[in-house]
């Protein structure tokens, strides 16, 4: 029983060593591949993705220094809910480091929060590369193909970047990054999936120190705290209602 005490001591200090080296390689290749103090924009659909998808990597991209700008799509109005999202989504940012001023939510009928509305792709590559052009952005980070949560409305963001990638229409220099989808089995073993990460040598991939989590934290805190004021003020209204 010692025996096996020590192997796994043993074993758990070589996984943290070999974790710790490969974590300060990485460090060092995202510092050259990214760049430091460059200029990058989240694209995202709706408020709260920042927070839901995007946290680790925005809080990794500060700390190499970068200037980060966001692109939100839509007002996340699904539930009649804009107006109060869009307020959730600038105190998140503010939590992230992200400025007001650098912070743009589009609120029109051509992008509505509905996975049963496909955003026309032509439009949505215009206006994000009009965005990516006046600020001069060298760095786009959105989601992938399969949108992560497979959003009709995360995926038309790819489909737009990637539009404009293929076709050459990005300025000299800018480089796209988009988050990895992965399975559901993936998705909830939490730091299980930290070896399979590891593997993945070609990606960039952020970990989070303490204080980083606890930054990410807030910002799931404050999405939470949104929905269950919602859900009182829903509740009243139907009390009134019925009464």
């Amino acid at each position: 029983m010692w025996l096996l005490c020590v192997l796994a001591a043993v074993l758990a200090w070589g996984f943290i060593w070999v974790w710790d080296s490969s974590e300060r390689m990485k460090s060092w290749e995202q510092g050259r591949l990214l760049g430091a103090e460059s200029r990058t924009l989240l694209v995202i659909a709706h408020p709260d993705d920042e927070a839901m998808f995007f946290a680790p990597t925005v809080l990794g991209l500060a700390r190499l220094r970068h200037r980060v700008y966001l692109l939100c799509f839509s007002a996340g109005n699904y539930y009649n809910q804009g107006e109060t999202r869009k307020k959730e989504l600038l105190q998140s940012c503010d939590v992230l480091g992200i400025p007001p001023s650098s912070v743009m939510i589009i609120d029109n009928r051509d992008f509505p929060d509905d996975p049963g509305v496909q955003w026309d792709t032509e439009h949505v590559a215009s206006v994000l590369l009009q965005h990516i052009e006046v600020n001069g952005i060298n760095l786009v980070v959105t989601f992938d193909a399969g949108g992560v949560s497979g959003h009709s409305n995360h995926i038309a963001l790819y489909a737009a970047v990637r539009a404009l990638y293929s076709e050459g229409k990005l300025p000299k220099g800018c480089s796209v990054l988009t988050l990895q989808s992965v399975n559901v089995l993936r998705k909830y073993i939490s730091f299980l999936d930290l070896p399979l990460s590891l593997l993945h040598t070609q990606d960039v991939l952020f970990v989070l120190n303490s204080k980083e989590v606890a930054q990410a934290k807030i910002t799931q805190k404050l999405r939470r705290e949104g929905c269950q004021l919602d859900y009182i003020k829903i509740r009243a209204e139907g009390g009134q209602r019925a009464a």
